[in-house]
């Protein structure tokens, strides 16, 4: 049998007491050079926690970014019911607690799904309102389809009346009301891409309401804007083609479109003849061969130095001349491209080969 003796109470608490007395009388005795040591090595220990704790979470993040367990190598499926990240394979539980960014509404085909959804299409800065319109018709209908009552039709004529004033409450909103039409007409007319005509109407927006638009006529600013934005998404269109397009001398399209670069401090990119080579492929209805093998001759003439300082629609109309002479393509003459290509002339054509020709030692293709 044995006997436990329990140690009273006060004892206890003197011991205790004693302990930490003596703790404090070895941090006191300790040396200069101990205490150096020892602050050393806990600002060590901290360091090592800092570091696990970091690989810890790359190693979260890494395995969230690949989705593959760290176990059995299984692939990770999200749980939102749970709010869980969990391998398929093994189960392991690698997250918790997540949130749920969709909707509140459950759908079963595309019929409920476009009833219960309340969110419209992206915003466009093409449109006067950003797409984003409110319209009160003129037929004077409820939202079952029923008549207005007599005594409301005075009330909705005027707010219909303040509706179409408010869209036009200040001059930004009046300028923007004639220049979007006519952005959108001249894009149609060059065939540009949606994607170009948004970045256009954004910073023809910029332009307005920093007042660049103010002194000069709509239409060679939304020129200008357009002659510069194509050459960023490498579609340029000639300073030719926006003068018949918009109707104003390409002196003042010109003009334009440095002033907007100057003020919105938008760097102006070099355009090259290989951006106009799918172009003019695509007005003189080339083969594929043609127009990669046209491809293939300015990059050759590029790395020896041949268009430097030329105009770039001269070298690509040259270069698909020449690759017509290549893949003997016997439609392509000098004249022909020179008709169906904006501002290129049959004798800029004819100097432009006969440089490449000699530069790529296709001096054969002269005689």
């Amino acid at each position: 049998m044995s006997v436990v003796l329990k140690m009273p109470e006060k004892d206890q608490e003197e011991d205790v007491e004693d302990s930490e007395d003596a703790a404090e009388i070895k941090a006191v005795s300790q040396t200069p050079k101990e205490l150096k040591q020892t602050s050393a090595r806990l600002r060590e220990e901290k360091r090592e926690e800092k570091e696990a704790s970091e690989k810890r979470m790359h190693q979260k993040i890494k395995i969230k970014a690949e989705k593959i367990c760290p176990d059995c190598k299984g692939i990770l499926i999200t749980d939102y019911k749970h709010g869980e990240v969990i391998c398929k394979k093994c189960g392991l539980v690698l997250e918790e607690g997540l949130f749920d960014f969709g909707p509140e509404w459950r759908a079963f085909d595309e019929e409920q799904k476009s009833k219960r959804a309340r969110t419209g299409g992206p915003v466009k800065y093409a449109k006067l309102n950003k797409g984003l319109t409110t319209e009160i018709d003129r037929y004077d209908r409820d939202i079952r389809g029923g008549t207005i009552q007599p005594e409301r039709k005075a009330q909705l004529y005027r707010l219909r009346k303040w509706q179409r004033r408010s869209r036009m409450s200040d001059s930004v909103q009046r300028n923007l009301s004639i220049a979007l039409p006519e952005l959108d007409r001249m894009c149609a007319f060059l065939n540009i891409p949606n994607n170009v005509k948004e970045k256009c109407a954004m910073w023809y927006r910029k332009a307005v309401s920093q007042g660049l638009v103010r002194g000069r006529s709509i239409e060679s600013v939304v020129a200008g804007i357009i002659y510069l934005i194509s050459r960023q998404y490498r579609v340029p269109k000639t300073l030719e083609e926006l003068e018949e397009a918009s109707g104003v001398k390409k002196k003042e399209i010109g003009r334009s479109y440095r002033f907007v670069c100057r003020n919105l401090g938008v760097r102006m990119p070099v355009a090259t003849p290989m951006d106009y080579v799918p172009k003019f492929a695509s007005q003189l209805n080339l083969s594929g061969e043609t127009e990669a093998k046209a491809i293939e001759i300015l990059e050759a003439a590029r790395e020896k130095g041949v268009t430097s300082g030329r105009g770039p629609t001269g070298v690509a109309a040259a270069a698909i001349y020449l690759a017509g002479k290549l893949t003997n393509d016997k439609t392509l003459t000098q004249k022909c491209i020179a008709d169906k290509l904006a501002g290129v002339t049959e004798v800029t054509i004819r100097n432009r080969y006969e440089e490449m020709a000699k530069e790529l030692d296709l001096t054969h293709l002269l005689e």
